[in-house]
């Protein structure tokens, strides 16, 4: 990665943000190593258009916060990530910096984490190739519940596609959109009360989307992250179409569950293949034993192993 000088203007911001906003330039400090190369991939992979990019090594996208709507930029630096929010001065900037800390797992421990892994001797060049591996995590955790739904059975790039016509149908406009940032992804309130049809999928997993929104909007499922993940995830797995994939994926990325592993996952057992290893469940499963407690970081190599 190039890595730019700091400054503290607003034009840093990918794309340009309104600069009659206040700015609030953070300083996020990371334990090295930090593989932000393999975390912007990941995330530039799966960007959904209109809320989300990632261009000039930064990771931009539109955020509802307690003091309104920003766009947020998130750039990776030696020692640090460049965190740019224009923002209301009413915004906690250290709450809200806590989310953005989350959204990049900067508050992991690379060095107790592949030394662990690196101790099984099939795995430890993954965790060679790659040392400093981050988990992705997510602003929003109903959010990345919705397109955890999308992507059931479908390619990364037909799910993106997807979330994102349902953001330019439901979303919400921002007032001032930054380059490809143009609309804040829809509320739960929304999309509890849109009809099946407006989510282009099976009748169904619709229901189940409009469930999990209900829910969410009467407060009666907690997305944050703040609590103890095993409720939620009993909650969401009481829901028809909601299986052990997905559930594992938003335990990953939305509950921070460090230890969470997909034991079905595609790209799970196209990891186990290429490192020649058996890949059925049975055998993935009984492998990744010896990976606890960072079995979330071990399917973050498993997804890069055959790339």
């Amino acid at each position: 990665m190039t890595v730019a000088p700091t400054t503290d203007s607003a034009s840093d911001i990918p794309g340009g943000v309104d600069n009659r906003a206040d700015r609030h330039p953070l300083r996020l400090p990371f334990r090295a190593p930090f593989a932000a190369d393999t975390l912007l991939s990941f995330l530039r992979t799966r960007a959904v258009p209109g809320i989300e990019d990632v261009r000039d090594d930064a990771y931009v996208r539109s955020v509802r916060h307690t003091a309104g709507v920003s766009v947020v930029a998130m750039t990776p630096r030696p020692g640090h990530v460049d965190l740019r929010v224009c923002a209301d001065p009413s915004l906690e900037i250290g709450k809200f910096s806590e989310r953005a800390r989350r959204a990049f797992d900067l508050d992991a421990n690379p060095a107790t984490i592949d030394a662990y892994l690196s101790q099984d001797p099939e795995l430890a060049p993954l965790v060679a190739r790659l040392p400093g591996i981050r988990v992705p995590g997510t602003f929003d955790g109903f959010e990345l519940v919705v397109r955890a739904i999308f992507g059931q059975q479908v390619s990364v790039t037909g799910a993106r596609t997807s979330v994102g016509r349902l953001v330019e149908s439901s979303g919400t406009p921002l007032e001032r959109p930054t380059g490809g940032i143009t609309h804040l992804f829809p509320t739960a309130e929304r999309l509890a009360e849109l009809p099946h049809e407006a989510f282009g999928m099976p009748r169904a997993r619709a229901e189940t989307i409009r469930r999990v929104a209900d829910l969410v909007a009467r407060g009666d499922l907690d997305l944050s992250g703040d609590t103890e993940p095993q409720e939620a995830l009993q909650t969401l797995g009481e829901l028809p179409e909601i299986g052990p994939w997905t559930l594992a994926y938003v335990a990953m990325r939305a509950l921070r569950d460090r230890d969470a592993f997909m034991v079905g996952d595609l790209g799970v057992r196209k990891g186990f293949e290429a490192l020649g290893l058996p890949s059925t469940p049975k055998e993935c499963f009984a492998r990744a034993e010896r990976w606890r407690p960072w079995r979330a970081y071990a399917v973050m190599h498993l997804w890069h192993a055959h790339v």
